[in-house]
């Protein structure tokens, strides 16, 4: 019978020295986690590595509040797109045509707005409304028609971009209401008495650190319940510090800035939301299961049309909040607006561990990838980084992350 003592005992080495595997069953423990989670974490461990390379290569300008609170605005609609991005890839599928969808939204939503004086509430409906029926349409031929995704959103990525000109008539069109400007470059208000730090950016903080503490705990008692595999004690409690770390540093220097940025609370909801279908409702099930072995789950009785539809909506109308949100935060919009950043969004999702088979991802994976590429492109022009060396810095982390995957694969003899 096993007790708590026998995973404490320390094993004599062989004679002539060993390897760690045959030392403390300790270690051995720790090291096969460590194996074992590595493709989880190691983007994860990556972006603090690239955050610390930066921030001594910039002489501590990347962490400084101001700083931080540009890399959540300037890359808020990367993000936004990453998210759904990563549910389309997880599901088998590609999506070409978001940076085109974002720059039709925001054409449409500029027309209204500035040339016929709807009000910019019912504007962002009807623009959030058109995405999803794109995104339906496409979905629909995906789904049910049998065109492979690469070929539909390749003509959607067309289709959309030349709308685009037809609406805005090769011009820029702005400005934007005041209020709709406030929700990509807007902040929290002011509460509470006068202190040194934003004390509603304060409250939030302390709220997310509570939840994701509550949320790790409850989900490996879950686990144990299920006789799942879970992470060693020790590298749990280590995970779970870097989480509330990370939070708590993030907090304490938005805070003392201008507190939080509006558009940080949407990705915060989109986060936690998506997470939450992904890993406990039926459909993030059912999306994981056609990406991992469509025979097998059309077997188990998935829908598989439906959830490709489904997922193919939801992209649409993430496409359009976050061309909402560019054409917002450049107070304009613009017929070459979103270029390239279906490629940012794919980038992003395959960093933050999406297979290029389906199957494996997550929607936090997604904000990592996102983050690693604006935490790049952040430093690299802080140091002063030509753009030509920054694309070809990205190209190679891509395919780094990309060989990684593969490489796992391998090695777990998948």
């Amino acid at each position: 019978m096993s007790t708590e003592a026998d995973t404490n005992t320390i094993t004599a080495a062989p004679p002539g020295g060993g390897s760690p595997s045959t030392g403390t069953p300790v270690v051995r423990v720790l090291l096969d986690g460590v194996r074992r989670n590595m493709r989880q974490y190691g983007m994860l461990f990556a972006l603090g590595l690239i955050v610390l390379l930066f921030q001594i290569w910039t002489g501590g300008d990347l962490l400084l509040p101001r700083n931080v609170s540009n890399l959540v605005l300037q890359n808020s609609y990367i993000l936004i797109l990453a998210i759904g991005m990563m549910i389309v890839i997880i599901s088998g599928h590609i999506d070409l045509s978001v940076g085109s969808l974002m720059a039709l939204v925001g054409g449409i939503g500029a027309v209204l707005m500035v040339e016929h004086q709807v009000s910019w509430p019912v504007a962002v409906l009807v623009t959030l409304l058109l995405g999803a029926v794109a995104g339906a349409l496409q979905g629909f031929f995906i789904a049910y028609v049998g065109i492979p995704s690469f070929i539909v959103t390749l003509a959607g990525m067309l289709l959309f971009r030349g709308l685009t000109e037809i609406f805005l008539k090769g011009q820029t069109l702005g400005p934007f209401p005041e209020g709709l400007q406030k929700i990509a470059n807007g902040f929290l208000p002011e509460v509470g008495p006068e202190t040194n730090y934003h004390n509603l950016t304060l409250l939030l903080g302390l709220g997310l650190i509570a939840y994701v503490v509550f949320q790790e705990v409850r989900d490996r008692r879950r686990q144990r319940e299920f006789a799942l595999e879970t992470l060693p004690t020790g590298m749990f409690a280590l995970k779970v510090t870097a989480l509330v770390a990370a939070v708590l540093v993030t907090t304490l220097l938005l805070a003392s800035y201008k507190g939080a940025p509006v558009v940080l609370l949407i990705l915060a909801v989109l986060l936690v939301g998506f997470g939450y279908v992904m890993r406990n409702a039926v459909i993030g099930r059912h999306v994981y299961a056609i990406g991992g072995n469509l025979p097998a789950a059309k077997l188990s009785g998935v829908k598989d049309r439906k959830v490709t539809f489904a997922v193919f909506l939801n992209m649409g109308m993430l496409a359009a909040l976050a061309g909402l949100v560019f054409a917002a935060r450049f107070n304009a919009a613009s017929p070459k607006a979103g270029v390239n950043f279906e490629l940012e969004a794919i980038a992003a999702a395959f960093i933050g561990g999406a297979s290029m088979s389906g199957g494996v991802g997550t929607v936090l994976g997604a904000i990592i990838g996102g983050l690693v590429l604006g935490v790049l492109n952040n430093g690299m022009n802080l140091v002063g980084v030509g753009t030509d060396w920054q694309q070809v810095i990205k190209g190679l982390v891509l395919l780094a992350a990309v060989g990684f995957d593969v490489w796992n694969k391998r090695r777990a003899g998948v």
